[in-house]
């Protein structure tokens, strides 16, 4: 009877003391590697095309050009003259009143059609999805010209409508009507943006949800107010930070509709056209990059304001 000898592969030999580590720290080394080695296009491209141009536009901003000279550091003396500026703040409070009454009509505009889509009682809802994003397609300048002809006093077709039934023109692009006009503009633009977040949202709310309330016996309108709506919250948040971001950069429609209504739309009518004019017409560079920071701190207050509300809603809800 022969005696067996137990092989190596039975009881293998553990490695060294200090090869396990070391093995392992070179995996981790390669796996991170690997990562900065994914990101890395994306960091060189945000340094060089955001950290680097606004550190730029930082420092230009804590200068003055004077005749006598030159370009001589003046601090934040930019940042005083643009907060006394009537010009800046006419614009920040032009853009306020824009977003207080434009961003509620695009925004229940947009949650309506996302409800209504979501019901699945609509015909033709792809298509009918479709046509609703379709402005959002369309570049900003297309559509400030294409409705820019649309509200033309002379040439438009309302106003040609107006005239064949005896009627005056509408005054589209008059001072007083001008800002509604944008309105429209921007509405019919980002409705389907703004319609698509939430209606991805409303497709993410568990079926189990609705099928308690049926069972409780909810209608169609007590589902979409108690449950839907509050589901979809965050959402809506996201929609309206990204409203406030918008409405304060407002530039390409008033600035393309300022070619034909010059006494409605001024050079300063928001802040982001006052801030080009800053540079490209009065030359400025020092000044416009001062009132560019201010604005962006604009934008970065209201956004935070309008986060914490929400937040605190939530929790007293």
């Amino acid at each position: 009877m022969s005696q067996t000898t137990p092989s190596a592969a039975a009881h293998p030999v553990p490695p060294p003391a200090g090869r396990a580590p070391r093995r392992a720290w070179r995996r981790s080394t390669r796996e991170a590697l690997g990562a900065y080695a994914f990101v890395a296009p994306f960091m060189i491209l945000f340094v060089a095309l955001l950290v680097i141009p606004l550190g730029y536009a930082g420092y230009l901003s804590l200068f003055r050009e004077q005749l006598v000279g030159g370009n001589v550091f003046a601090g934040l003396a930019n940042y005083r003259q643009a907060l006394d500026d009537p010009l800046f703040r006419d614009g920040v409070l032009r853009m306020a009143r824009f977003l207080v009454v434009q961003v509620p009509v695009m925004l229940g505009a947009a949650l309506f059609f996302a409800l209504v889509l979501d019901s699945g009682r609509l015909r033709f809802a792809r298509l009918i999805r479709l046509g609703i994003f379709i402005p959002y397609a369309i570049p900003s300048v297309i559509a400030a010209l294409m409705w820019g002809y649309l509200y033309g006093p002379d040439f438009g077709p309302f106003a040609q409508l107006a005239r064949g039934v005896g009627l005056d023109a509408p005054g589209f692009l008059t001072p007083d009507w001008i800002l509604a006009s944008l309105g429209n503009i921007v509405t019919w633009e980002f409705i389907g943006y703004n319609m698509i977040i939430l209606f991805a949202a409303l497709q993410s709310v568990p079926a189990t949800l609705y099928e308690a309330a049926a069972v409780d016996g909810a209608g169609a309108w007590r589902v979409a107010w108690h449950i839907k709506i509050p589901a979809i919250r965050q959402a809506l948040l996201l929609c309206v930070i990204f409203s406030v971001i918008g409405t304060f950069q407002l530039f390409n429609e008033p600035k393309l509709l300022s070619t034909i209504a010059p006494d409605a739309i001024s050079t300063s009518y928001t802040p982001n056209m006052y801030a080009y004019t800053l540079v490209f017409t009065n030359q400025e560079v020092n000044y416009s990059s001062a009132v560019s920071f201010l604005l962006g701190a604009v934008i970065v207050v209201v956004s935070y304001a309008v986060q914490l509300a929400s937040h605190r809603r939530i929790r007293r809800s």
